[in-house]
């Protein structure tokens, strides 16, 4: 069950690095809560001030639980929410339950009255669906990003050998690496590493980070070195989530994410 934003216990003190606020907490369940509360306050503050709020969403099972709490947060006008989602395979077939889209639609994108959801379909022009999908993106100003972070520190599909912090292109089509395709096996999103498509279309650095606010939710143990670069190490495309420091981004961690949470 998760818990009460006003019940997650902090597993440390709340922290800027750089222009990055770190909020850690001592369960999954609890950082859950408290990044959906932000998210849906930053929501309803925005629709108070204008027409409508076009949001980037993340697809990942570790954004699971906090688009569930999203969901059934209450006080939010989503008939003046536009969505759109960050990054989608190459090649697989078009119901196939592993597709990034169709997780989006069974987690959230059908359990609440969007105004217009503007799904990734690389099908059957992955260039055409680059262009098409930028331009769907600059029609006007993005205000909020929910992301993770992968386990080799890629936002979004932006692995660090293609990750560029200066990146011309808004959206684009990338290999991805094998420690990517490897935590797609890990995370039980296929059965075996020859399953992961080898080719994605991802949103770019640049068209991240020009958001209003970005949301960054990232529990578990498997990203507690990849949490540490992205804080600590230096701003490097081999841990593409460090350029996160330099933007209006909160991230929300849990007791096993976090590399400094309290271990007592």
């Amino acid at each position: 069950m998760i818990l009460a934003a006003s019940q997650a216990e902090h597993s440390g003190p709340i922290r800027q690095v750089g222009r990055m606020r770190v909020e850690s907490y001592a369960s999954r369940d609890g950082m859950a809560a408290a990044s959906a509360v932000a998210v849906a306050a930053a929501m309803r503050q925005l629709l108070a001030q204008q027409p409508t709020v076009r949001m980037i969403f993340a697809a990942a099972p570790s954004q699971a639980e906090m688009l569930a709490a999203l969901a059934d947060a209450e006080g939010i006008d989503w008939r003046r929410v536009t969505a759109f989602h960050m990054d989608e395979y190459v090649g697989l077939p078009a119901k196939a339950p592993e597709r990034f889209a169709t997780w989006l639609d069974r987690t959230l994108f059908d359990k609440v009255p969007f105004a217009a959801v503007h799904r990734i379909v690389p099908e059957p022009d992955p260039e055409k669906t680059v262009s098409d999908y930028a331009a769907a993106l600059a029609a006007a100003p993005i205000d909020l990003v929910c992301l993770g972070i992968g386990v080799n520190g890629h936002i979004a599909f932006n692995d660090p050998p293609v990750a560029d912090f200066d990146d011309p292109q808004d959206v684009k089509i990338v290999m991805l690496d094998d420690i990517c395709r490897q935590q797609q096996v890990d995370d039980k999103c296929f059965a075996r590493f020859e399953d992961v498509p080898a080719t994605a279309v991802t949103l770019t650095i640049p068209r991240l980070l020009r958001a209003g606010r970005l949301f960054c939710v990232v529990p578990g143990a498997s990203k507690r070195d990849a949490v540490r670069e992205a804080l600590y190490g230096p701003v490097t495309t081999a841990c593409p989530a460090s350029i996160l420091r330099q933007t209006d981004c909160t991230l929300y961690l849990d007791a096993e994410s976090d590399p400094d949470a309290r271990t007592h």
